[in-house]
């Protein structure tokens, strides 16, 4: 008998705690250095932040309808309210799509936006780890703007 160390939903709520870390880690940052600071040649935060949000629920979407479209990270978003209002929208229908993938799917091959091509629950960790990553690079851009980021485990 196969158990299982995580669920479905467990796996989604680990996620979205990550989510909620991330979401702490945009409203800490000053409006203009949201889209403007950044060190040794890297994206701005709000650069990845939009990156997180081309991927992420596009992604889902793709793997729910089968579609290989690409990711468009040019996203209109000028403001730290149009990222944060953007954020919460994604957040439910992150949950939503989410949801519609059957376990027995996880292991099956889909080649994300046309380009990779591994089982979704690769993909899917992807999009954690992805957003991890950047976000520990708004950690560091927050350290060297002498602001105190929000701690890592208050997820």
């Amino acid at each position: 008998m196969n158990t299982a160390i995580i669920s479905k939903e467990e796996l989604l709520s680990h996620w979205q705690g990550h989510r909620t870390l991330t979401r702490k880690t945009i409203e800490k940052f000053p409006e203009q250095e949201l889209f403007s600071f950044s060190i040794g040649g890297m994206r701005t935060f709000a650069e990845l932040v939009k990156e997180l949000l081309s991927i992420a629920g596009p992604g889902l979407e793709g793997i729910v309808n089968n579609s290989t479209d690409h990711y468009n990270h040019n996203l209109p978003l000028n403001t730290k309210d149009e990222l944060l209002a953007k954020w919460d929208l994604e957040t439910p229908r992150i949950n939503e799509l989410y949801r519609q993938i059957p376990e027995e799917r996880f292991h099956e091959n889909f080649n994300l936006f046309g380009e990779y091509e591994f089982p979704i629950i690769q993909n899917i960790q992807y999009f954690i780890d992805n957003e991890i990553h950047h976000r520990a690079q708004g950690y560091v851009y927050l350290r060297a703007l002498n602001i105190e980021p929000p701690f890592f485990w208050d997820r």
